[in-house]
C-alpha cells in the first residue's frame, strides 16, 4: 500500500544532479504521498536557490544557512545577506550549520566561529536551525549545551547515549536512508531510544538512497522506505510512522 502524508524535512533540490528534470521531478512528488519538503542551504547562492525553489511550490519550504565546509571565503556581511533572505515567509529554519571534521585540512576554529555566528543569528530571528555533526560530536555537544537552540540533528548517526543527551536539549532527530543499510545497527539502536514525538524523516536528496535504492538519485518518495523501517522498529505501521513525523516536521518548523 502506498504510504502518504511524506514530510522530507532535509533535501537539495537545488544540486546539479537535479538540473536535466528539476521542475518535472518536484511536480510529480505530491501524486507519490509527498505532502511537504524543506530545501536545504548550503552556501549564500544555494540558500537563494532554495529560497526561490520554496516560492515556487506551495509545499517546499526553505532553509538558510553555510554548512561547515563551505565556511571559507564567506564574505564579512554574509549573516546580514541570510538575514535578509530569512525575511520571506517560506524561510522556516537556518542551515544546514555545525561541524565538520571528516576531511583533512578543514579550519575547526572558523568552523566553530561561523556555526556559533548563526547559532545567534536564528536566536535573533527566532528560527529553529538544522544541525550538521560530523566527527565532531564533543565540540559539537558543548556548544548545544551552551546555546540550547530549537532544532533538528539531521542525518543522525550517532549512539543512542548520544541521541538521549540531544533528546535532553528537547532537540529532535532525523533519519535518513542510512537507517535501512545493512550495516546501520548504531542507527536502529539510536532509533529504539527516541520518542516518536521527537523524530523527523528526511532524504538529503540526491544523496543516501535508502535499500533497495542504493546508488541511485534519492527523491522525497523514498522516504516511504524509511518510515517502514522506523515501523519496524517501533512496531507500528509505516503510515503511523509518516504521519507521526510529518506532525513532528510541522511543529518543529512553525507550519500550518
Amino acid at each position: 500500500m502506498a504510504i502518504e502524508n511524506i514530510f522530507d524535512t532535509h533535501a537539495h533540490y537545488d544540486d546539479v544532479r537535479f538540473n536535466e528534470d528539476r521542475d518535472e521531478l518536484i511536480r510529480s512528488l505530491p501524486s507519490k504521498g509527498v505532502s511537504g519538503i524543506i530545501n536545504i542551504g548550503c552556501t549564500l547562492p544555494r540558500s537563494q536557490k532554495s529560497v526561490d525553489l520554496a516560492n515556487k511550490y506551495e509545499f517546499v519550504y526553505a532553509a538558510v544557512g553555510i554548512h561547515p565546509s563551505d565556511v571559507e571565503d564567506l564574505p564579512a556581511d554574509y549573516a546580514d545577506k541570510l538575514k535578509l533572505m530569512a525575511q520571506n515567509e517560506k524561510v522556516i529554519a537556518i542551515g544546514e550549520i555545525g561541524l565538520d571534521y571528516y576531511y583533512d585540512g578543514y579550519d575547526k576554529d572558523l568552523q566553530i566561529k561561523i556555526f556559533k555566528e548563526q547559532l545567534e543569528l536564528a536566536k535573533e530571528l527566532e528560527l529553529p536551525v538544522v544541525i550538521h555533526s560530523r566527527e565532531a560530536t564533543q565540540d559539537m555537544m558543548e556548544i548545544l549545551k551552551k546555546y540550547q537552540p530549537k532544532g533538528v540533528m539531521h542525518c543522525y548517526s550517532g549512539s543512542a547515549e548520544t541521541a538521549k543527551e540531544i533528546l535532553a536539549l528537547g532537540m529532535y532527530l532525523s533519519f535518513t536512508g542510512v537507517i535501512t543499510f545493512n550495516n546501520a545497527r548504531r542507527a536502529v539502536e539510536a532509533c529504539k531510544v527516541i520518542p516518536m514525538d521527537m523524530l523527523l524523516l528526511e532524504t538529503d536528496a540526491p544523496y543516501m538512497a535508502p535499500t533497495p535504492y542504493r546508488g541511485q538519485r534519492c527523491d522525497s518518495s523514498m522516504i516511504t522506505e524509511m518510515a517502514k523501517k522506523v515501523g519496524e522498529i517501533k512496531g507500528i505501521p509505516a503510515q503511523e510512522v509518516a504521519n507521526k513525523c510529518a506532525d513532528n516536521a510541522r511543529i518543529l518548523f512553525g507550519i500550518d
